[in-house]
C-alpha cells in the first residue's frame, strides 16, 4: 500500500516533546496570547466551506457549549466556554481532522455531533434535518448511520461479552437483516479488519490493545454507517500498533467511501489521514483548510506551535 505509515527510529520516538510544556513555554515567552480576542484570520477561520450543491452529513451551525463550574458564588458560578461559535460541515466521502491540545474543545464537539451534549446555542443538522435536541426516534435513526470509535478499546468493549456477541449486538438492536445475514456480516467484519475468525470466541481481555481497537472499528462498521467519529482512536496504543490502526482506517476509508471526523492532539497524524483540518484552541477554531495547505503553510501562531511541538514519528516522504 503506497500510503502506508512507516515508523522512524526509536530515537525519534524518545525525542517527542511534551506538547503542553511547549505551549506553556511559548505562552510565557509572549509568542502566544491565549486570552487575546480573535484576530481577523481567526474570525475568517470560523467560516465553513460552501455546500456546492451537496447536503452535508453533519452541519454544526454556530454552536457554542458553556459549562458551569463548582467555583464562584451560588448565584453566579464561574463558566467555562468549551466551544465558541463553531461551524463545521462533514460531506460524503471526506475526512475532517480536528486537532488541538487537551481542553481545546475537540471532544466536546464530538459529543455534540453524537448527541451526547446539547449545545448552549447554535444548531445541529443531520442530512439537512435539525437534530439539535434529538427525539428518541431521531437518536435511533442517527445511531444506525453514525458510529463512534472511542479512545480506549479496553473500556469501550464489554469485558463479559465475546467478540462475536459484541459485533452482533448493534445489528440485533437495529434489526439488521435476517439471523443468517447477521452471522455472515460478523464474519465479514472480522476479516475486514484483518483478524482471524478464532478471535470471535475470545473475550476482550484475551486480546492485545491493537486487536481490541480493530474489534471496536469492526463494531463501528457493523451497520454500514454513513459516517464515523474517531475520538483519539490511537492515543492509547503504542507507536507500532498506532501505525497499523491508522493504515486500517485509511484502507477502510478508501474501500467503503467512509466519511469521518478524526480527532487527535497530534497534528502530524491528523495531516496524513484527513482531507481537511480544523485547528482548535480555547474552544474556538483558529485555522482551517485543506490538510496540505494547513501543514505546509500554517497561518496561525498556535498552529505553528503545534507543528513544532509534535515531531512526526512517521516517514517524512509519506504521501509524496
Amino acid at each position: 500500500m503506497s500510503d502506508s505509515f512507516n515508523l522512524k527510529s526509536a530515537e525519534a520516538a524518545s525525542a517527542d516533546l511534551d506538547m503542553g510544556d511547549a505551549l506553556e513555554r511559548d505562552a510565557q515567552a509572549g509568542r502566544i496570547d491565549f486570552d487575546a480576542a480573535p484576530t481577523d484570520q481567526e474570525i475568517e477561520a470560523q467560516k465553513e466551506r460552501p455546500d456546492n450543491g451537496q447536503t452535508p452529513i453533519f452541519f454544526l451551525d454556530d454552536v457554542s457549549v458553556t459549562f458551569k463550574t463548582r467555583t464562584g458564588s451560588l448565584i453566579h458560578p464561574n463558566r467555562v466556554k468549551a466551544v465558541q461559535h463553531l461551524s463545521l460541515k462533514l460531506f460524503p466521502g471526506e475526512t475532517v481532522g480536528i486537532v488541538g491540545e487537551s481542553g481545546c474543545g475537540k471532544s466536546t464537539t464530538a459529543n455534540v455531533i453524537c448527541g451526547l451534549q446539547v449545545p448552549t446555542s447554535g444548531s445541529v443538522y443531520f442530512e439537512g434535518e435539525d437534530v439539535t435536541r434529538r427525539t428518541a426516534s431521531q437518536r435511533f435513526k442517527i445511531g444506525a448511520k453514525l458510529s463512534v470509535v472511542f479512545q480506549d478499546p479496553a473500556t469501550a468493549l464489554n469485558a463479559r461479552m465475546s467478540i462475536h456477541d459484541q459485533l452482533m449486538d448493534p445489528m440485533i438492536v437495529h434489526k439488521y437483516g435476517s439471523e443468517q445475514e447477521r452471522e455472515e456480516r460478523v464474519h465479514e467484519l472480522i476479516g475486514m479488519v484483518g483478524l482471524p475468525e478464532s478471535v470471535l470466541a475470545a473475550l476482550p481481555g484475551q486480546l492485545s490493545g491493537g486487536q481490541r481497537q480493530r474489534v471496536a472499528i469492526a463494531r463501528a462498521l457493523s451497520l454500514k454507517p454513513t459516517a464515523i467519529v474517531a475520538d483519539e482512536p490511537t492515543s492509547a496504543l503504542d507507536v507500532s500498533v498506532r501505525a497499523q490502526i491508522l493504515n486500517l482506517l485509511m484502507d477502510l476509508k478508501k474501500e467503503l467511501n467512509l466519511s469521518m471526523i478524526f480527532i487527535s492532539h497530534d497534528i502530524q497524524t491528523v495531516r496524513y489521514i484527513s482531507d481537511r483540518i480544523v485547528v482548535m484552541n480555547k474552544g474556538r477554531v483558529v485555522e482551517r483548510g485543506e490538510a496540505k495547505q494547513v501543514f505546509e503553510h500554517p497561518q496561525n501562531a498556535y498552529t505553528k506551535t503545534l507543528l513544532g511541538a509534535a515531531p512526526s514519528l512517521l516517514h517524512p516522504d509519506m504521501g509524496k
